[in-house]
């Protein structure tokens, strides 16, 4: 079968996103390229593996896990549980509702959200509900590693909201890199070196699936680096 990426070419004047911002453009036309799992006769074998993987392994559930991580390792089992759901219902399962109403309602078209004008309720919802985690945290004296990771939650959802008017960075790149970087710092090395595959099966599916160019990819890596080293330099994540 010919793995080349099937095109379409959509007028300029098309709403910004449909399928991959980040694709050439040819005189007044863009390139676009298909994800592999649009179609849903499409989603079988490896495709269908790689797509059920991405599914579970989404931004939501890596922030939530670190988050849950950081609180017992700061306040133990409890309350650093405790800490640890709140930030967890606030900054994952919240926009996680929002995203499955959208579906719903047929604001957007696919969880995955490849428009990038699908993106910018769920951005702003996560952008809300991380400044309201990290002021409840600080209320009501939570781990000081969740203020941070509130906070950072709050730097790179609003980065990434931004930079998704123009482009489709990859927000899976972007979660997968930040939380390999915090667990590293903060709980060692030898945790980076068993979380490091992860996080490049994650970049990987997303080209795999051609859900993402490898730049938008790489710019999301980056992206989530950057952000914690900053924080870091401002005292964040130290064990």
């Amino acid at each position: 079968m010919n793995d080349r990426p099937a095109r379409r070419r959509v007028n300029a004047a098309a709403p910004a996103g449909l399928w991959e911002v980040g694709a050439p453009f040819v005189g007044r036309q863009a390139v676009m390229t298909v994800p592999r799992d649009h179609h849903v006769g499409d989603r079988t074998g490896m495709v269908r593996l790689a797509r059920i993987i991405s599914n579970i392994v989404s931004p939501p559930i890596m922030f939530a896990l670190i988050g849950l991580a950081l609180g017992v390792y700061e306040r133990s089992l409890w309350p650093g549980l405790g800490w640890g759901l709140v930030y967890s219902l606030l900054i994952a399962l919240t926009p996680m509702l929002v995203i499955f109403y959208l579906l719903r309602i047929g604001r957007i078209t696919d969880l995955h959200m490849s428009a990038t004008s699908e993106r910018h309720i769920p951005y702003v919802t996560s952008v809300v509900t991380g400044a309201l985690a990290y002021a409840l945290l600080v209320l009501f004296d939570g781990p000081i590693l969740l203020r941070c990771l509130a906070i950072l939650s709050v730097i790179t959802l609003g980065a990434l909201g931004l930079i998704n008017t123009q482009w489709l960075i990859s927000i899976h790149a972007t979660a997968a890199a930040a939380t390999w970087m915090i667990a590293t710092l903060v709980f060692g090395w030898n945790t980076g070196l068993i979380l490091l595959p992860l996080l490049v099966l994650i970049a990987s599916i997303r080209l795999y699936l051609k859900r993402h160019t490898p730049a938008q990819v790489l710019a999301g890596i980056a992206l989530g680096f950057s952000a914690v080293l900053l924080m870091r330099a401002f005292g964040c994540f130290i064990p």
